[in-house]
C-alpha cells in the first residue's frame, strides 16, 4: 500500500473517530516515541487555520498527569515533549489512555483529545529469582509427580507479555503449563522418570522465559533440585485454591483465611509447617501474616481498593520429615470497595476578572471532579453556591464549566466568593469544596447624578467676585475613570433681568470640585433669578452626563435711596429747583415745592402730597414721611406713611404769608436711606388762594400734586360718591392681604427650610397710601397709583414683598423667603389704621 493510500486512510480514520466521540480526537503514538516525534495535526484537525493559530491561543490541559506531550506553537501539531513509558503511565492496563483537554480562545471552546500510548516489546520476562531450589525424594517421587514453579513476568501487554516457557533437555523432568482464564497461569515441573539418587543427587535445569513480540525477549532461572531418599508423601491442602472477600476498611489483625494441609505420614515427616511462598503483586508482600504452625492468615497492613484490588498469595506447606515434602495452594484476597474518598475538585482554567457587561452564558472557569472510588462511591454530583448569578454545566464526564447565569452588576456586588460542591453517591456520602474568587471588572453604565434635581441658591446683591456660592455635587457609583466627574455650566440659562448677557458671564463652576461661584457682583436691579443648567460628565468610554438645574436668586440689599418723583401732572411747574436737605443717614438730593392754603382752613386739611419711590424691594423699599422743620407745634403735619401734607389745626392770620417745612423720605433699610423735600405753603384769603392754585395749576400743569380747592356743595356730592368706591376697594384688599398673611404664616410654620417663593415676582406696584410707599420695583417698569380727589386717601392691592431677613441667614445657603408674623402684623395694624381714618373722613 503505497504512502498516500496510507495517509488518506489515516485521515479517514480520525474523521470517523471525531464523528464517533462527540466532539473528541484520539491518536496513538508508540511508547518510547523521541521527542519531538508528531503525533497528530492537532490545529488541522480542530478546523484551525495556520494563521489563527496565535491568536487563539491553543493549549493543553493535562488532567491528572503529566501528559509528556505539548503543542508545536508554530505548526499547532501534537508533539512528544518526554519520555514515553506505557509501563509507568497505566501498568498493566489496556488500553492505555490519556486524556488531554485542549483550550481554544476567541471564543473560549473545549475540545477533548485521547492519546492511547501502544506498547513495544521493551521489557524481558523476569523471573522471581534467578535460582529455584526443589527437593524431590527418590523413588518415593512417583512420574507424573508435579512440582509448582513461579512463573515469570513480563511488564508488557498483550502479544508482548504473552510467555512461553522451554526448558533445558532432561529425560526426568518436563513442564507443563496450566492456564486458567479467570486467574494466573500455573506452571509445573513435571517427573518423567524416577529418580536416582546415586546416580544423580542434583539436577540443574535452565527455565527459560520467551515473549511473543517482535524480536522477541526472554528471561532465564536456574532449577537445582536435590533429591532426597524416604518422606514419600508430600502435604495436600483441602482445597487448591482458597477465595475471600476482605472490605478495604479492614483493621490491622483481622482474619483472612485458615488454610488446612495434610500429610499422610506419620512422625516428624507428617508435621506440617506453612509459609507464604510469593504474592502477587509483590507490593502485597508485607500486608499478610502466615502462622507457620496453625496456617491462620491475618492482615499486618492497611488495604486499598484504590491501589490494588485483587491479590493472589502462594502458599505452601511442607513436612518435617528428612526429606520435605512440600504441598501448595492459591489464596485470592478480593478487596471490596469502601466509600473513603472524598470526590476531588480541580480549577483547570479561570477566566476572572468578568466584565459587568458580560453575556449569559460567559464561561467563566473549567473544572475537573474525580472520585477514586468505584461504583456508586464514585459517581460524583456537583452544585455551586450561591446558584446565582453563576451555575455550573457537565462538559464531559468529569468535567465542568462554570457559566453566567445572570447580568452582573459591579456596583451592587464587586466581587463573588464562589464554592464549588462536590458530593458522591457512597453511603454517608462525602463532600468536597472548591473556592473560587470571581471579580467583577467595571464598565461606564452610570451616569453622573446630582443629589438634587433642581438647586436654590440665594446670593446677596453686590457680593465679592469671586464668591462662593453653592457646591454641587454629582455621585457616579462607576469606578476609575468611569466615576471621575467633570463639572461645567451648560449655556442656555435663562435669567430675569439678563437681557442677552450669556450664564458663563455671572457665574463659573470648578471642574473637579464642583463649586460654584460668582464671577462678578450682582445687582438685585438689573437681575433678579438667573436659571441655567450643570452639567456633570464622567471620563468614561463612551463618556455618560448628568444634569441638574440651579436657580439662583438674588437677594437685594439696601443701596438705592428713596427718589422723589415729580407731580402727576407732568410739568415742572414750582418743582424746579430746590435746596439740598440733609439727614444723619444716606440721602439723596431733595426738591422745592410750593403749595397754597387759606387761612381759616380746618385741622386735617390736605394741602400738598409727597411722592417717592425706592428701587430696592420688601423693607428696603418701604417708605415713611417725617417733618422735620419746622420742629415741635406747628401748622402742618404730614402722614407718616402717606406722604400727604394737611393742617394740624385751623390756620390763622398770624401765622404768616409763608410757611416753610423739611420734610424727609426714608427707607427702612440697614441702614436707612433718605431723601428730603422742602414745601413752601403761601397762606391767603380763601378766594385768593383758589386763584393762585387756579393760575398756578394753568401755567404749569397742576404743579401742586396735593393743592385742592374748597369743598362746594357740587364737589362734596362727588367726594362722597368717590369715598364710597374707595370704602369698598378698602375693605375688600384688607381682607385679601389678611388671608394672604394668614397663608404665608401657615407655610413660614410647616413649609420645608429649602422651599423658596419660586419665580421673579410681578410687575413692578408703588402705593402711596397711608400705610406707606412699598414697592417690588424694576427701572424697566414703575406703576404710580395717586388718587385724584383732595378728601380721600389712596388704598392700592399690591404683591407683598416682605423684608430681607438679618445678614447671616444668606451666604449662598437655601433659605425660607416667608415673612416674620411680627412684620404682617405691623403692616395689618397700619393697614387698618388707614382704613378707620378713611371712614371717619367720609362720615
Amino acid at each position: 500500500m503505497g504512502v498516500c493510500t496510507r495517509a488518506l486512510l489515516r485521515v479517514l480514520v480520525l474523521q470517523a473517530a471525531w464523528a464517533l466521540g462527540g466532539g473528541q480526537v484520539r491518536y496513538s503514538v508508540p511508547e518510547e516515541a523521541k521527542a519531538g516525534t508528531v503525533v497528530g495535526r492537532l490545529a488541522q484537525d480542530l478546523g484551525l487555520e495556520a494563521g489563527e493559530l496565535e491568536a487563539r491561543r491553543l493549549r493543553l490541559v493535562a488532567k491528572g498527569r503529566r501528559a509528556s506531550v505539548e503543542v508545536s506553537g508554530a505548526s499547532g501539531a501534537l508533539v512528544v515533549s518526554s519520555r514515553l513509558d506505557r509501563e509507568e503511565l497505566c501498568g498493566k492496563s489496556a488500553p492505555c489512555a490519556v486524556r488531554l483537554e485542549v483550550l481554544v480562545e476567541r471564543p473560549l471552546r473545549v475540545f477533548h483529545v485521547e492519546l492511547e500510548v501502544t506498547d513495544i516489546n521493551d521489557n524481558a520476562p523476569l523471573f522471581p529469582a534467578a535460582r529455584k531450589n526443589l527437593s524431590v525424594a527418590e523413588s518415593l517421587t512417583l512420574p507424573g509427580s508435579r512440582f509448582p514453579l513461579e512463573g515469570a513476568s513480563d511488564a508488557d501487554i498483550g502479544a508482548n507479555a504473552q510467555l512461553s516457557y522451554k526448558l533445558s533437555p532432561s529425560e526426568h523432568f518436563a513442564l507443563e503449563l496450566q492456564k486458567n482464564e479467570k486467574y494466573s497461569e500455573s506452571l509445573f515441573l513435571v517427573l518423567s522418570k524416577a529418580l536416582d539418587r546415586e546416580a544423580m543427587p542434583v539436577h540443574r535445569l535452565l527455565l527459560t522465559a520467551s515473549d511473543g513480540g517482535r524480536p522477541s525477549l526472554s528471561g532465564t532461572m536456574e532449577l537445582v533440585i536435590s533429591v532426597l531418599d524416604v518422606n514419600d508423601n508430600a502435604p495436600e491442602f483441602n482445597q487448591s485454591v482458597y477465595k475471600v472477600q476482605l472490605a478495604e476498611s479492614a483493621a490491622e489483625g483481622t482474619l483472612v483465611v485458615r488454610v488446612r494441609a495434610t500429610d499422610s505420614d506419620e512422625g516428624m515427616n507428617s508435621q506440617v509447617a506453612y509459609t507464604v511462598n510469593n504474592v502477587i503483586p509483590a507490593s502485597g508482600k508485607d500486608l499478610f501474616v502466615l502462622d507457620s504452625s496453625t496456617g491462620e492468615m491475618k492482615l499486618a497492613g492497611p488495604l486499598d481498593f484504590e491501589d490494588v484490588c485483587l491479590y493472589e498469595i502462594q502458599v505452601e506447606a511442607k513436612d518435617k520429615g528428612h526429606a520435605p515434602l512440600i504441598g501448595h495452594c492459591k489464596v485470592v484476597v478480593e478487596v471490596v470497595d469502601v466509600n473513603d474518598n472524598a470526590p476531588e475538585v480541580w480549577v483547570t482554567s479561570l477566566s476572572v476578572p468578568v466584565p459587568e457587561d458580560a453575556a449569559v452564558g460567559t464561561v467563566v472557569a473549567l473544572l475537573s471532579v474525580s472520585d477514586r472510588d468505584s461504583g456508586a462511591n464514585g459517581r460524583v454530583r456537583c452544585a455551586v453556591w450561591p446558584p446565582a448569578p453563576f451555575g455550573l454545566v457537565a462538559t464531559f464526564e468529569g468535567s465542568y464549566s462554570l457559566v453566567l447565569r445572570e447580568a452582573l452588576d459591579r456596583e451592587r456586588v464587586a466581587e463573588y466568593e464562589v464554592e464549588v460542591r462536590a458530593e458522591d453517591g457512597g453511603a454517608p456520602p462525602l463532600r468536597a469544596s472548591r473556592g473560587l474568587r470571581v471579580p467583577v471588572s467595571d464598565v461606564n453604565d452610570n451616569a453622573p447624578a446630582f443629589a438634587q434635581a433642581v438647586y436654590t441658591v440665594l446670593a446677596r446683591e453686590n457680593n465679592a467676585a469671586g464668591a462662593e456660592l453653592a457646591r454641587l455635587w454629582a455621585r457616579d457609583p462607576d469606578e476609575a475613570g468611569n466615576g471621575r466627574v467633570s463639572y461645567s455650566v451648560a449655556e442656555g440659562g435663562a435669567g430675569a433681568g439678563a437681557g442677552s448677557r450669556s450664564v458663563s458671564s455671572y457665574v463659573s463652576v470648578d471642574a473637579e470640585s464642583g463649586r460654584l461661584w460668582a464671577l462678578q457682583p450682582f445687582d438685585y436691579e438689573e437681575l433678579q433669578v438667573l436659571q441655567f443648567e450643570v452639567r456633570a460628565v464622567d471620563a468614561g468610554e463612551p463618556a455618560l452626563c448628568g444634569n441638574a438645574t440651579v436657580q439662583l436668586f438674588v437677594v437685594d440689599e439696601n443701596d438705592n435711596a428713596p427718589a422723589l418723583l415729580p407731580p402727576a401732572g407732568g410739568g415742572a411747574g414750582p418743582w424746579a429747583g430746590g435746596a439740598a436737605g440733609s439727614s444723619s443717614s444716606s440721602s439723596s438730593s431733595g426738591w422745592s415745592l410750593w403749595a397754597w392754603a387759606a387761612w381759616g382752613s380746618p385741622a386735617g386739611q390736605v394741602v400738598a402730597k409727597i411722592r417717592a419711590v425706592d428701587a430696592d424691594s420688601g423693607y428696603n423699599a418701604w417708605l415713611r414721611y417725617e417733618l422735620r422743620e419746622p420742629r415741635g407745634k406747628g401748622a402742618f403735619r404730614v402722614g407718616l406713611y402717606s406722604g400727604e401734607v394737611s393742617t394740624a389745626r385751623a390756620l390763622e392770620e398770624a401765622d404768616g404769608p409763608r410757611q416753610t417745612l423739611l420734610i424727609v423720605v426714608r427707607d427702612h433699610g440697614e441702614p436707612a436711606r433718605s431723601a428730603t423735600a422742602t414745601l413752601s405753603v403761601s397762606l391767603g384769603e380763601g378766594a385768593e388762594a383758589a386763584l393762585a392754585a387756579a393760575g398756578a395749576g394753568a401755567g404749569s400743569g397742576s404743579s401742586v400734586s396735593g393743592l385742592r380747592p374748597a369743598a362746594g356743595a357740587e364737589g362734596g356730592a362727588a367726594a362722597a360718591a368717590a369715598t364710597n368706591v374707595w370704602l369698598v376697594v378698602a375693605i375688600c384688599a384688607v381682607s385679601s392681604v389678611f388671608l394672604l398673611a394668614v397663608v404665608l404664616y401657615g407655610a413660614s410654620r410647616w413649609a420645608p427650610r429649602a422651599a423658596v417663593l419660586s419665580g421673579p415676582g410681578p410687575a413692578t406696584l408703588v402705593c402711596a397710601s397711608e400705610v406707606g410707599s412699598w414697592s417690588y420695583s424694576q427701572r424697566q417698569s414703575r406703576s404710580l397709583c395717586v388718587a385724584d380727589g383732595a378728601g380721600k386717601s389712596d388704598l392700592m392691592v399690591f404683591s407683598p414683598n416682605f423684608p430681607p431677613p438679618a445678614e447671616n441667614d444668606f451666604a449662598g445657603k437655601e433659605q425660607s423667603l416667608v415673612p416674620r408674623s411680627s412684620d404682617v402684623c405691623l403692616f395689618l395694624s397700619n393697614l387698618l389704621d388707614g382704613v378707620r381714618k378713611l371712614v371717619t373722613s367720609s362720615g
